[in-house]
């Protein structure tokens, strides 16, 4: 498995949401980049929504557990 995945994995809730969080704002400079000309990293935008969906799944996998 990513390393990344083993990683927001150890994490609770609260954590995570934390971290999506973060995410969210830093997709948001890094389109605030793009739409400006200032990122050369395109590549960047794919990453960052890849790991906001892999948060949100996360998320999602420890609602679903709990409410079993």
């Amino acid at each position: 498995m990513n390393k990344e995945l083993v990683d927001l994995r150890k994490k609770n809730l609260e954590q995570l949401n934390a971290e999506l969080l973060s995410a969210r704002e830093s997709q948001f400079g890094l389109r605030i980049k793009h739409k400006t000309g200032q990122l050369n990293e395109t590549s960047e935008l794919r990453k960052i929504r890849k790991k906001i969906a892999m948060i949100k799944t996360i998320i999602n996998e420890v609602n679903l557990k709990d409410k079993e």
